[in-house]
């Protein structure tokens, strides 16, 4: 008789029993993540859509009662911004070495040899890594805006600043919650919880994180070109 994959069909807890749909699980985790990113997309097309129509638009002047164009072109911190971007795309690396030395231990763990230690090695902190970056990137998008308000550039300086500090922040908020989903993740690693259930977390958030760093790049060319 055939026996089951318990990597595919739901791997052991302590006590060597079977788990309940493993691979159920992970899909419906993945597949309640596509639905959340769908809102996102939609949300940054709409800022984008915005941003392009918004820049030939004039607006009324109360002084002389005139349509008059009021964008003006504000220069973001371009090095800064390019600093950031390279810590984001080097944090989505980290993020596939832990998603992939979660998804190895997950496969191990399913496996029971005597005398033979499994999921317990010590492992490199890949998700920790990750962690550390993704509060790098936000502490350094932190000081962009304080390099734009240092140069007088405002929230409700002009159209343009406005949408400036409308795109980085609402990225950088979608950002946090990826980086709360891998705390999440990092706090079931100490408490020792089913390697499954870390690994769906770790999956479903590191699909989530490559999504929010393909997101910033194209955030960050829409600034730096789009103007």
């Amino acid at each position: 008789m055939a026996t089951l994959n318990p990597t595919l069909h739901g791997g052991y807890d302590d006590s060597g029993r079977v788990l309940t749909d493993y691979a159920g699980r992970l899909r419906r985790a993945r597949l309640a993540l596509a639905i959340l990113l769908v809102p996102i997309v939609m949300l940054f097309v709409s800022f984008t859509s915005a941003y392009i129509v918004r820049q030939g638009l004039p607006s009324l002047d109360e002084k002389s009662g005139q349509y008059v164009r009021d964008w003006i072109s504000v220069a973001i911190p371009f090095r800064l911004l390019l600093l950031n971007t390279f810590v984001l795309v080097v944090s989505t690396v980290t993020m596939e070495l832990a998603r992939r030395q979660m998804s190895r231990r997950t496969a191990l763990a399913a496996v029971r040899v005597p005398g033979v230690s499994v999921g317990d090695d010590k492992l490199f902190p890949w998700l920790l890594v990750t962690v550390v970056l993704g509060f790098a990137f936000l502490v350094g998008q932190f000081v962009a805006w304080r390099q734009l308000s240092s140069h007088g550039i405002y929230v409700s300086t002009n159209p343009s600043s406005s949408f400036i500090y409308l795109l980085t922040a609402s990225h950088a908020v979608h950002l946090f919650g990826g980086i709360v989903a891998l705390l999440t993740a990092l706090v079931l690693s100490l408490q020792r919880q089913q390697p499954e259930r870390q690994y769906i977390i770790v999956d479903t958030a590191s699909w989530y994180w490559h999504f929010m760093a393909l997101l910033w790049v194209y955030i960050f060319a829409l600034l730096q070109f789009a103007k």
